[in-house]
């Protein structure tokens, strides 16, 4: 089967994110089948930049990946820039038939805004191939909620134009969020089209572990562990949808308690929350991300919060909560979402949102808990995220959907 999976944003594990496309075409391309990544050489998302040359696309292959890079418009931040961004790229897609190296079986339409699902409809309804809609985010309702934008804004209206017409247009519908089947319906698509397939962790990779944590930082754990202290670590990145501000007034009602917290990563509120942190608040800056797990693995307990937002009653699927999970540790999850895979695995306490009060109650049981008591938490985790969110299988379980659907010619 060949297989054209187009995300703006896609990345790699030397690159950065978003990771899932790279993990989904390399399960997919061990099974045999042709896969082509088409992305945008722009993305605020990854580490690394590209550079497509003089030309205005470029092939590579990244990782035993192919990638076709597609020259797009410089951009930073959420403005101007980039919806012209996002119009660059779109335009690329349209001139496909002078960049398309086969044809394509399956045209797969992911950039998290649903407007590359016009041209990649285009691109199926020509080769003859299923369309299929992958469902990040729900765009236009995230920027609407989210960014305070009105829904009569022109460009809102064009993002509900373009989700409608992949709802009623595409074959099959992926969603990576588990309860968005009725809000798709409300806007076109046949319920029998959906599936739910959530973000997931590689195995293989999680077994590689770099254990060269920054010397400055092991020093740090290792002698908070000679103290008898309990180590609360959060790793990534510190903006404002991280929530990080209620754990750190969570450890300012700690400070008579064995417990130390560690926040790992960069981000606009870094020092915001820097100039808030009581004494048991230790900052690091970002590691690599192979050096992640050993952070993890290093932890008694890992944070991870959100803010109260009736967007999430559509579901949740971070990465992040499943590479926690994949280290065996407890998690102390904040959240208020239709699903939480804390409490469905039982591997740590999940407490409401925006709630310090809460947050420093849990740290206390998982205090008094034992070392043994707290092991077996993060081994239900572990168990749990290896066999519900292993993408060898999430792949597989996409591939099958894909080629149990007909091609709607309605």
């Amino acid at each position: 089967m060949k297989i054209l999976y187009i995300d703006h944003y896609a990345g790699s594990v030397r690159m950065g994110m978003e990771y899932r496309p790279f993990y989904l075409a390399r399960e997919w391309k061990k099974a045999g089948h042709e896969v082509l990544i088409v992305a945008a050489d722009r993305s605020h998302l990854r580490q690394t930049s590209i550079d497509v040359g003089d030309g205005p696309w470029r092939f590579e292959t990244h990782e035993d990946i192919d990638y076709l890079w597609c020259r797009t418009t410089a951009y930073e931040g959420n403005g101007l820039k980039r919806v012209v961004n996002m119009a660059s790229f779109v335009r690329r897609l349209y001139q496909f038939r002078r960049w398309m190296p086969f044809k394509p079986d399956v045209v797969i339409a992911s950039s998290t805004y649903p407007l590359d699902v016009f041209p990649a409809r285009r691109i199926a309804t020509k080769y003859g191939a299923k369309l299929v809609f992958e469902l990040h985010d729900l765009w236009p309702l995230s920027p609407i909620l989210l960014g305070g934008h009105s829904p009569r804004h022109p460009f809102m209206r064009l993002l509900q134009h373009g989700e409608n017409f992949a709802c009623r247009r595409s074959d099959l519908v992926v969603s990576i969020l588990p309860n968005t089947k009725e809000h798709l319906v409300e806007h076109g698509m046949k319920p029998s089209k959906f599936r739910h397939i959530p973000n997931g962790v590689d195995l293989e990779e999680s077994v590689q572990v770099d254990a060269r944590l920054p010397e400055g930082l092991s020093s740090w754990i290792r002698q908070q562990k000679e103290q008898g202290r309990l180590l609360v670590g959060y790793a990534g990145s510190i903006g404002a949808s991280n929530a990080l501000e209620y754990l750190v007034q969570a450890a300012a009602r700690m400070t008579d308690k064995p417990i130390s917290f560690v926040i790992v990563g960069k981000g606009a509120h870094l020092d915001a929350l820097v100039g808030s942190a009581t004494s048991n608040v230790h900052f690091h800056a970002p590691i690599s991300k192979s050096a992640i797990p050993s952070f993890l693995a290093s932890m008694d307990v890992l944070y991870l919060g959100w803010h109260k937002h009736p967007l999430y009653r559509f579901g949740i699927s971070p990465n992040k909560l499943m590479d926690y999970m994949l280290a065996g540790r407890p998690v102390l999850h904040s959240v208020d979402a239709a699903n939480d895979l804390v409490q469905s695995a039982g591997c740590g306490y999940s407490v409401p949102p925006e709630d310090p009060e809460a947050i420093s109650a849990a740290l206390s049981r998982l205090l008094e808990h034992s070392t043994h008591e707290r092991e077996e938490m993060g081994e239900r985790g572990r168990r749990y995220v290896r066999t519900h969110h292993d993408y060898k299988n999430l792949a597989a379980a996409f591939l099958h959907a894909v080629q149990h659907t007909e091609v709607d010619n309605g």
